[in-house]
């Protein structure tokens, strides 16, 4: 399985959990590595926020940020 997102790209998870403390108050991530597959096939990323850190996330987790017009 090959990637949806690339580094520098902005993202935001699809269902934050609500006791999720590792959550970016923006919503707001940046791609920063592209990881391999799991077992189940489905690719991970590196992401990170200014105020939330850095985590791992697989790719049905997150979706591209919408643009604001």
């Amino acid at each position: 399985m090959s990637h949806k997102y690339q580094v520098r790209q902005l993202v935001r998870l699809t269902h934050p959990s609500f006791s999720d403390k590792r959550a970016s108050s923006s919503g707001i991530y940046e791609v920063t590595r592209l990881m391999p597959a799991d077992q189940t096939g489905e690719v991970s990323y590196r992401i990170k926020s200014s105020d939330a850190g850095e985590r791992a996330v697989r790719e049905s987790e997150i979706a591209a940020r919408a643009l604001s017009v």
